[in-house]
């Protein structure tokens, strides 16, 4: 039989293991909760990226549409081009640190466009009887975290087809 002085309570070693319990559950959300910031950190980097991506691809294609592409500039990593209000840029990927530029020969100056590039070819069709190059094929590889993107797009030079 039981001492009455003492009542109906918690012992300390009920009170200990009720305690590891829940440190034990605590320190499991904690873990969770981590892994879910770190994985939506990743996540929202991955998205700027291909979004910067999409940006630069969108501006490319637009300038390209509406300018004259050099013939001559045969590599696959620059497109030189004179665009419709009479100015001449020219896009440059440099593999060496990863990143797009833009250089605008009129002000002297580079712009970068996109980082975290790790692959980007130019391809040009200058399959015409004047060997004006009559489009551009564009492939853009971004690259975050673990994470790969390749975009593309082609553009139409409108100018050749006059």
């Amino acid at each position: 039989m039981r001492d009455m002085r003492y009542g109906t309570g918690f012992t300390i070693v009920e009170m200990l293991i009720a305690l590891a319990i829940t440190a034990l559950l605590l320190a499991a959300v904690a873990v969770v909760f981590n892994a879910s910031v770190i994985n939506y950190r990743e996540n929202e980097d991955s998205f700027k990226a291909i979004n910067i991506a999409r940006q630069a691809l969108s501006r490319m294609v637009s300038q390209i549409r509406t300018g004259l592409v050099d013939p001559n500039d045969l590599s696959s990593d620059s497109c030189k081009l004179l665009c419709a209000d009479g100015s001449e840029i020219t896009y440059h990927y440099d593999a060496a640190d990863n990143t797009l530029y833009l250089y605008d020969h009129g002000a002297s100056a580079d712009y970068v466009l996109c980082d975290n590039v790790t692959d980007m070819t130019f391809e040009k069709d200058n399959d015409t009887p004047t060997g004006d190059v009559k489009s551009v094929q564009i492939s853009i590889t971004v690259e975050s975290g673990n994470a790969q993107q390749t975009l593309s797009a082609a553009a139409v030079v409108r100018k050749v087809l006059d």
